[in-house]
């Protein structure tokens, strides 16, 4: 079983930190720039409106789970 959220990095982009989400909808969101990009598509049939706000509590909870891992690692 994977954590739901893992942090990563690029040596190729050394200023950007990385989220991946690895539960469906999985995504990886760039906090250098907040550009998400998706590994799955999206089901029309959910609902745009639901889509939309189960999306953005997903990208506040990915945000927070790396604040708390910042937070754990600097005094």
């Amino acid at each position: 079983m994977l954590p739901k959220f893992l942090l990563a990095d690029n040596t190729d982009l050394p200023e950007a930190v990385f989220i991946v989400h690895t539960e469906y909808p999985r995504f990886v969101l760039n906090l250098e720039n907040d550009e998400v990009s998706w590994f799955d598509a999206l089901d029309p049939d959910d609902g745009k409106a639901l889509l939309e706000s189960e999306v953005q509590e997903l990208i506040v909870d990915a945000e927070t789970f790396y604040q708390r891992e910042v937070d754990r690692f600097l005094p």
